[in-house]
């Protein structure tokens, strides 16, 4: 047996499916539409449609062109809120200030009927204090351990585990009774709700970025590893987690597309 070829055949795969992910995959941004039955969700609030965009690892002018598409997409579906679960800088740089600006503006156009929170990326070389005038400017709520409540729903933020900054607990203190729909970057940390919750949106995994046949995903994020791509009915809390739109660690995917997601929210007696 030729070991050699072996390898550098291998080799030539790799590369070559390193290539297609980042020129093809990585760009490919697919809008999914998820129905999502909840125990508790009130029938007045059947129907609701929640877009969900996270990740969007903004570092230079090609991953903010990317993430502008995914923020068009999203309100072309017409959805009643978009929730933005973190990681909107790669890192804490003076040029990617207004090149976020520029990914969010259109959001203008749901005259406040945004919610976000920070993710552990929005702390890299900053700190998430950077994202207040820009979301600010453009009508955005940013939570951060606090709970805001908008269209009939309370909105429960919570800051970023892995940077030391969740306060679940804090977060909930102004939760009322009726649906609450939780926002936390980390997925895996559903467990560590301290109270009852409709459902929790969650990004942070990546959808694992690199998905062979069968489902394998060798890599994952630290707390993104169990609830890694969509709909969760029998977590905790039901969660629903995005595959994002950026890339970390490499600038590649493969069968892993980008990813705009819209929920339809209903309760079970709701089904058909």
């Amino acid at each position: 047996m030729n070991w050699k070829r072996i390898f550098w055949g291998s080799v030539g795969i790799g590369g070559g499916m390193l290539a297609y992910g980042a020129l093809v995959e990585a760009r490919r941004l697919v809008v999914d539409r998820v129905h999502v039955p909840l125990d508790d969700w009130p029938s007045r609030l059947n129907g609701f449609r929640i877009a969900v965009l996270g990740d969007f690892h903004v570092s230079g002018r090609q991953s903010a062109v990317l993430a502008r598409r995914a923020v068009e997409l999203a309100l072309d579906e017409l959805p009643d809120m978009v929730c933005l679960v973190g990681d909107f800088v790669r890192n804490w740089k003076p040029s990617v200030i207004p090149l976020l600006g520029d990914v969010l503006e259109p959001l203008l156009a749901m005259e406040g009927s945004v919610v976000a929170v920070p993710g552990n990326h929005d702390y890299e070389d900053g700190q998430a204090d950077l994202l207040y005038p820009i979301m600010d400017e453009l009508n955005i709520r940013l939570l951060r351990n606090e709970t805001w409540r908008h269209l009939g729903i309370d909105w429960v933020g919570i800051d970023s585990f892995v940077e030391g900054y969740a306060r679940p607990e804090e977060a909930f203190k102004g939760a009322k009774q009726g649906p609450r729909v939780v926002l936390w970057h980390e997925p895996d940390l559903v467990w560590r709700l301290p109270e009852p919750a409709s459902l929790q949106l969650s990004g942070h995994s990546h959808g694992g970025q690199f998905v062979f046949p069968g489902g394998w995903a060798p890599m994952h994020t630290k707390h993104g590893e169990r609830y890694v791509d969509g709909f969760y009915p029998e977590a905790p809390t039901p969660i629903f987690v995005t595959r994002g739109v950026g890339t970390t660690f490499l600038p590649s995917r493969f069968l892993c597309p980008p990813q705009v997601a819209i929920l339809t929210v209903t309760g079970r007696d709701a089904i058909g």
